[in-house]
C-alpha cells in the first residue's frame, strides 16, 4: 500500500496495529507508532487505544503508562482506561489496576461489563475481600445495568471464592438470572480449591439436575474432589462419561484421572490411564510417580522416573518429592542420595523444605539419625515443621528420647498451637517406660487447652461418603454400627485374635 503511494488513515492503522499485537511484532508496531506521530494520526483515539493494546500484549507496561499519561494528543475514553487497567492486571500489578480505576471514576467515566470483569480479577489476585465487596457495592449503588451480564456475575463468584467467602459467592450464584457452564465451573472449582469437596460435588449434582453438560474444567474439578474424598464410585462414573463422550483423556483430564485413581487406592487403574495417554507431560509422570510412591511401589515409581528422562521430559520439584518419598518408603538410601544431589547438579532445581523432609525421613527410617541431624544443620533454608516432624518420627522409631526432646522444643516453637509434637513425644516417653514424663506432657496439653485432634475414617456406600470420628454418634445408623462393632470385637476376642495387643484397643 505504501509502495503504491497510498497514505493510510485512522481506519487503516488500528487494523495493522491489531495484526502486530496478534503476532507480537513489536518492532513493526514501533515503526507504525513513529509513522503515526509523523502523520498526526496518534491524535485519533482508535489509533491511540490499539497502540496501547500492542504494548500491553508485548508486556511493556512502562510504555503503556507513558503513552497513557504523557501523550497530550487524544481524548482518553473508556477503552483507553480499560486497556490500562487490563495491562496492569496482566503484568502482575493488580493494585495499580485498582488505583487506575479510581482515577477513571474521578474522570467521570462509568465502567462497562468488561472493565468490571478485569477489575474483579485484580481483586481476586490480591485476595482482598473488602476491596472486592466495595466494587460489588459500587455496581449496585451506581445503578449499573449489569443484571443480564453473565460475565460480571461469573467474575464476582470467582472473586468471592478466591477471597475466601463461599457465602457471598453462593449468594451471587443463587441470585443469577441466567447461568452458563462457566458459572457452574466457577462454583465447583472454587469450592474444590478451598478444600470444600463435598460442597463442590453438591453443586455438580445440581448442575446435572438442570441438564447442563459438564466440560473439561468441570470434570477436572469433580475428579479432584473425588480424589480427596476417596469417592472411587463417582470417579469411575466420570471416567465412563469421558469414554462415552469420546473426550480425550490427555493433559488435565488424564492427569486428574491418574491422581483420582491413585488416591482412591486403585493404582493399577491409574497406571492403565497413564499408559493410554498419547501425550504425557511432566504432570502426568509426576502424578504417576507420586501415586506409586504413595502405594509403596518404589521400584515402579523409579522405573517411571527413568522413562521420563528417556523421553526428554524434565522433572520439576514435585516430581522429586515423589521420587524421594518412594526411596524413603523402600529404604533405598543410596538411590535417594543420588536423586537428591541430581536435583541441583543436573536439573538446576533448588531443594525445598519438602525435599529435605523426605531425606530426613529416608535417613531416619534407615537408622542413620546422625546423618539426618547433620543434613538439617547444613540446610541453606530454615527447617520447618515438616523437617523437624520427620526427625521426631525417626526418634520414635529408634527410641531416641534425648534427641526427641530437643526436636520437640523446635516443633513447639514453630507450631505452639499444634498437638502433634506433644502426642508423638508422649508416645516416645511411653515406649521408654518414662510414664511420669508422658503424664507431664498430657497435663501440659490440658493446661494449654490443647485437645488431641480426633482421627477421621470415611467409607463410600452407593456413591455417598460417610465420615466417622472417635465417639461419634451423629450417624443415623450409629446404633446399628456400634452394635455390629461390638459383635465383631466379641468374635475376635473369642477366637484369640488381637487379644492383649495394641490393635485390640482400637475395638474398645
Amino acid at each position: 500500500m505504501l509502495a503504491k503511494g497510498l497514505i493510510p488513515d485512522n481506519y487503516t492503522i488500528p487494523y495493522v496495529l491489531k495484526a502486530c499485537a496478534r503476532s507480537q511484532a513489536l518492532k513493526v508496531g514501533q515503526q507504525i507508532h513513529a509513522h503515526s506521530l509523523k502523520t498526526a494520526l496518534l491524535s485519533n483515539v482508535y489509533v491511540f487505544n490499539t497502540l496501547m493494546r500492542l504494548y500491553a500484549v508485548c508486556g511493556l507496561i512502562k510504555a503503556v503508562h507513558k503513552l497513557f499519561h504523557f501523550h497530550q494528543g487524544p481524548q482518553r475514553d473508556l477503552v483507553s482506561w480499560t486497556t490500562l487497567i487490563q495491562a496492569c492486571v496482566k503484568m502482575g500489578y493488580p493494585r495499580d489496576a485498582i488505583l487506575a480505576f479510581f482515577d477513571m471514576c474521578q474522570a467521570n467515566l462509568r465502567p462497562d461489563g468488561m472493565t468490571l470483569v478485569i477489575l474483579l480479577s485484580a481483586c481476586s489476585k490480591l485476595g482482598d475481600l473488602t476491596l472486592g465487596t466495595k466494587i460489588h457495592r459500587y455496581i449496585y449503588d451506581n445503578n449499573l445495568d449489569l443484571n443480564s451480564d453473565i460475565y460480571v456475575h461469573n467474575a464476582l463468584i470467582d472473586m468471592y471464592l478466591k477471597c475466601g467467602s463461599t457465602r457471598l459467592a453462593s449468594k451471587v450464584f443463587d441470585e443469577m438470572p441466567v447461568k452458563n457452564v462457566v458459572s457452574w465451573n466457577s462454583m465447583i472449582a472454587g469450592l474444590a480449591q478451598q478444600g470444600k469437596y463435598k460442597e463442590a460435588l453438591d453443586v455438580f449434582q445440581s448442575m446435572q439436575c438442570v441438564g447442563l453438560n459438564p466440560d473439561d474444567i468441570t470434570l477436572v474439578s469433580v475428579l479432584t474432589a473425588c480424589a480427596n474424598l476417596g469417592l472411587l464410585q463417582l470417579g469411575n462414573w466420570v471416567h465412563a462419561y469421558i469414554d462415552k463422550n469420546r473426550i480425550r483423556a490427555d493433559a488435565f483430564i488424564g492427569n486428574a484421572l491418574i491422581d483420582m485413581y491413585a488416591k482412591c487406592g486403585s493404582i493399577d487403574l491409574a497406571f492403565t490411564v497413564f499408559q493410554g495417554m498419547k501425550c504425557k507431560d511432566v504432570y502426568s509422570y509426576t502424578a504417576m510417580i507420586v501415586g506409586l510412591a504413595m502405594h509403596g511401589e518404589a521400584e515402579r515409581a523409579l522405573d517411571i522416573f527413568s522413562d521420563m528422562s528417556r523421553m526428554g521430559i524434565e522433572p520439576d520439584e514435585v516430581t522429586f518429592v515423589g521420587v524421594l518419598s518412594a526411596c524413603s518408603h523402600a529404604g533405598l538410601v543410596d538411590e535417594g542420595r543420588k536423586n537428591f544431589e541430581d536435583m541441583s547438579r543436573i536439573y538446576d532445581l533448588k531443594p525445598q523444605t519438602e525435599h529435605y523432609g523426605c531425606m530426613v525421613d529416608l535417613f531416619g527410617r534407615a537408622g542413620l539419625i546422625s546423618e539426618a541431624v547433620e543434613l538439617i544443620k547444613n540446610m541453606p533454608i530454615v527447617p520447618d515443621a515438616f523437617v523437624w516432624g520427620a526427625l521426631l518420627g525417626a526418634c520414635k522409631i529408634h527410641s531416641k528420647v534425648e534427641l526427641g526432646e530437643i526436636v520437640m522444643e523446635e516443633l513447639v516453637r514453630i507450631e505452639p498451637e499444634r498437638d502433634g509434637a506433644y502426642i508423638l513425644m508422649s508416645n516416645i516417653y511411653s515406649s521408654a517406660d518414662r510414664w511420669k514424663d508422658a503424664l507431664k506432657l498430657r497435663k501440659t496439653m490440658k493446661k494449654r487447652n490443647m485437645k488431641k485432634t480426633p482421627g477421621c475414617s470415611s467409607i463410600e456406600v452407593d456413591g455417598e461418603i460417610h465420615e466417622f470420628r472417635k465417639g461419634d454418634d451423629s450417624h443415623p445408623k450409629s446404633v446399628e454400627i456400634y452394635k455390629l462393632l461390638k459383635e465383631m470385637t466379641s468374635h475376635l476376642k473369642n477366637y484369640g485374635y488381637l487379644l492383649g495387643t495394641q490393635e485390640c484397643i482400637l475395638f474398645q
